[in-house]
């Protein structure tokens, strides 16, 4: 098998294995509770918080553990509509989000809420600009993603929290599930901010909210009782301690990491280059982990199931996206619905080898040659 799809999940690092292991193993006390095993649970947890919060440079009581991104997204956007109810009922958002980001939307639509979705520029990023213009007095959230998971798109993030800083009644939800470990996360001037261990080495089941302690947010999960009020529930401590095992080397190995993942991009864009059917979506800038591309006139879905077939497993837009829908990323971007129905993503790691590459590459080759043959 030959694994390209590392954007939509990552093996677990033994390292985070062992480590919540052994928590789980050590600490057998619930975190709430105020007997002797109960209290070691919840100071080992206060201590992996601290040590978590001081990596990303945030406060400690800025962090709620969730189950995932997906959880993280839904607690912040939902949230913070609530709260801010009073205020207004604009939302603005983009056409890149992910399912988990984009669903929200649509069932605050339902209740009333007005969605603008932002235009996006030709190398992939939002018009600030136009955010600009959205921007009203009842506006009261601006959604967008730090990286698009299909594209690879840097968001300008740092530039849109200065723009929204004019603006003390509408709040910033940064969606970061594909930028932690990949690019630089810019907290200034962001309200909330979602984040995924599986996207890092790290477990399933979970993830981070960040929510700066002057933003209003109104809780999904009530009663119960957890180490932050905005999301009950027991604290798992052994998921936290991963977390931390996770975090720690996708942030000091970032740039060789990344040095590594860039080679590989570079060889799959000249070795991709030499097909005339084929379209790299994904811009230059984009960060080097994922690729998207299309080979004309034949949808993702069926390249990508030709590709499995020879036990090569990519994605066809995100893996939370429902199938056989265009991409609205490659849409956005390209502006023609036939490329967003032929796109599919590679998306590549430090532990991708260079055989892998070469046994890809002649597997693609034999793949595009059996689907193009005969289309104009």
């Amino acid at each position: 098998m030959i694994y390209l799809d590392y954007s939509a999940n990552t093996p677990a690092d033994p390292a985070v294995l062992e480590r919540f292991v052994n928590t789980e193993q050590t600490f057998h006390g619930n975190p709430n509770s105020n007997h002797p095993a109960g209290l070691a649970a919840r100071e080992e947890l206060a201590q992996v918080t601290d040590r978590i919060a001081a990596r990303l440079g945030v406060a400690p009581a800025e962090l709620i553990y969730t189950s995932g991104a997906s959880e993280a997204n839904n607690t912040a956007i939902k949230g913070i509509a609530r709260a801010s109810r009073h205020v207004g009922k604009h939302i603005i958002s983009t056409p890149l989000e992910h399912a988990s980001v984009s669903g929200c939307l649509t069932a605050l639509q339902e209740q009333g809420y007005e969605i603008d979705l932002l235009d996006v520029k030709r190398d992939g990023t939002i018009d600030l600009e136009q955010l600009r213009e959205l921007l009203r007095k009842d506006t009261v959230l601006v959604a967008l993603t730090a990286v698009d998971s299909e594209l690879g798109t840097v968001q300008p993030v740092a530039q849109a929290a200065e723009l929204l800083a004019d603006w003390p009644d509408c709040r910033l939800h940064v969606d970061a599930t594909q930028a932690l470990g990949k690019t630089a996360l810019h907290f200034d001037g962001v309200d909330t901010m979602s984040l995924a261990l599986h996207k890092i080495y790290g477990l399933n089941g979970s993830g981070i909210l960040f929510k700066r302690r002057s933003t209003p947010m109104e809780p999904l999960i009530h009663g119960g009782v957890s180490n932050s009020i905005y999301r009950s529930g027991t604290p798992t401590l052994g998921l936290a301690a991963a977390a931390e095992a996770a975090i720690a080397p996708a942030l000091n190995q970032q740039p060789e990491r990344t040095e590594i993942i860039a080679r590989h991009n570079a060889r799959l864009r000249q070795a991709l280059a030499v097909y005339p059917k084929v379209r790299i979506n994904s811009p230059e800038n984009a960060v080097p982990h994922i690729l998207n591309l299309s080979v004309q006139g034949v949808r993702g879905e069926t390249f990508q199931q030709a590709l499995a077939a020879e036990g090569v497993c990519v994605s066809v837009k995100s893996a939370c996206s429902a199938a056989g829908m265009p991409s609205r990323a490659v849409l956005a971007v390209s502006g023609d619905r036939r490329n967003a129905l032929s796109s599919w993503r590679i998306s590549l790691s430090h532990l991708t080898t260079d055989e892998e590459l070469s046994a890809f590459l002649a597997i693609f080759d034999r793949c595009y040659h059996q689907l193009t043959e005969g289309k104009a």
